[in-house]
């Protein structure tokens, strides 16, 4: 028996007047996403009631990891997913390249900056001795990445206490009103100014701004935590294997888990990724002898924090026909009997721009017991079965519940 887990991050939504209120995954034409809906079906609570939902505290409520008890901070899951393993008395952060123009921040991810773009502005950043002196003062160390997502560490005492808004939830808003809060917030703050003087002309930005992209103009550190253990995956379900997918946390999550994560060329976290790539890597794990597999697609997510609905319509789609599609009939090659989990990790709603914590709906699909297709959607979820933790998940997908 072969498992596979499918996360489409960000996919569900709530109804909208540009859709004649309907949710995007319910306006689509999904046909593979409903032979899926066929089997158990219906809605889980993957945030836990009071937790802040995002993709951190979802997706390892998802591997059966709750982040009541396992969760630190987001950038901990990353900087692990980078192979950056804290040490007692450091701290992580995420540091974001973003685009701030007029103070206002207009995109979190310096409008999707990757490669040597991304790579430059930071290298030259780090090596300014302007920018060498403000982190020097509270010991800001940063690993430096091919993609705006980089991590800084710091050391800090037990009782530190650092507050600053996740970049993506502040978009078309004064940066001013979202500085760092607590401890070092005014060294921080001093490190994000610097960042910006130094960045804003650099000539990769000129360039960028000459090509009609934005300009990745200034860091942004956030989701700060100390280092995190995570039981044995296969100790925990007895089943081992690979997670696919193009970002760190999910990397880092894998890795915690003593699940692999292979690199997949051109998987980006955009909606241009290499979704074939993806559903290769998945599938030679599983032919290798692995009888677990996760794909994770980010697309859906980003799109929705861009407030492009088209694109978030069209990277959904993606994912019924070029994930679930070819995996349910590549599936029978590698093992005839096999099961496959697909769900949101967590609705991103184009109303907002951001995350939320309402249920998602999730199917599992039997290769014994497939059933008659079901529109996926999260009406119809909700006249399923309801798993009131997200924990449940993996047990519901192995049969041990």
């Amino acid at each position: 028996m072969k498992y596979v887990l499918v996360i489409g991050d960000g996919m569900a939504d709530v109804a909208l007047d540009e859709l004649d209120g309907k949710t995007p995954i319910e306006s689509l034409n999904l046909p593979h996403f409903d032979i899926l809906a066929g089997g158990m079906f219906g809605t889980a609570q993957t945030v836990p009631f009071g937790v802040a939902p995002g993709s951190d505290t979802a997706i390892l409520n998802i591997f059966g990891y709750d982040p009541r008890k396992y969760y630190t901070g987001r950038s901990v899951l990353e900087a692990a997913g980078v192979g950056v393993i804290l040490k007692p008395g450091e701290v992580s952060f995420r540091v974001n390249l973003c685009n701030v123009e007029n103070g206002i921040i207009h995109s979190h991810n310096g409008g999707n900056v990757e490669g040597d773009d991304a790579q430059g502005l930071m290298e030259y950043l780090v090596s300014q001795p302007e920018f060498i002196d403000a982190a020097r003062k509270v010991g800001l160390k940063i690993h430096i990445s091919r993609t705006f997502r980089h991590i800084g560490v710091i050391n800090a005492p037990d009782d530190f206490v650092f507050k600053m808004t996740e970049p993506h939830n502040v978009l078309e808003q004064p940066v001013a009103g979202y500085m760092p809060k607590g401890d070092y917030a005014q060294e921080m703050t001093d490190i994000m100014n610097i960042s910006y003087k130094l960045l804003d002309h650099h000539p990769i930005n000129e360039a960028r701004r000459n090509r009609g992209q934005m300009a990745a103009n200034m860091i942004w550190p956030w989701g700060p935590g100390r280092a995190m253990q995570l039981p044995s995956f296969k100790e925990k379900y007895g089943h081992a294997g690979d997670a696919v997918s193009a970002v760190p946390l999910v990397w880092g999550i894998a890795n915690l888990a003593g699940l692999q994560a292979p690199s997949v060329e051109g998987a980006n976290g955009d909606i241009d990724t290499n979704y074939a790539g993806k559903l290769k890597a998945a599938l030679n794990s599983l032919r290798a002898g692995n009888d677990f597999a996760a794909i994770h697609v980010e697309a859906p997510d980003e799109m929705s924090h861009a407030g492009n609905l088209k694109n978030k319509l069209i990277a959904i789609k993606c994912i019924d026909e070029q994930i679930i599609a070819p995996l349910l009939e590549k599936m029978p090659e590698v093992d005839k009997d096999f099961r496959i989990l697909l769900l949101s990790d967590h609705p991103t709603l184009m109303t907002t721009r951001t995350h939320d914590g309402h249920a998602v709906p999730f199917a599992i699909y039997d290769s014994r017991k497939p059933g008659n297709p079901v529109k996926f959607d999260e009406k119809n979820a909700e006249k399923g079965v309801y798993l009131n933790n997200g924990d449940l998940l993996m047990p519901a997908l192995f049969e041990m519940m």
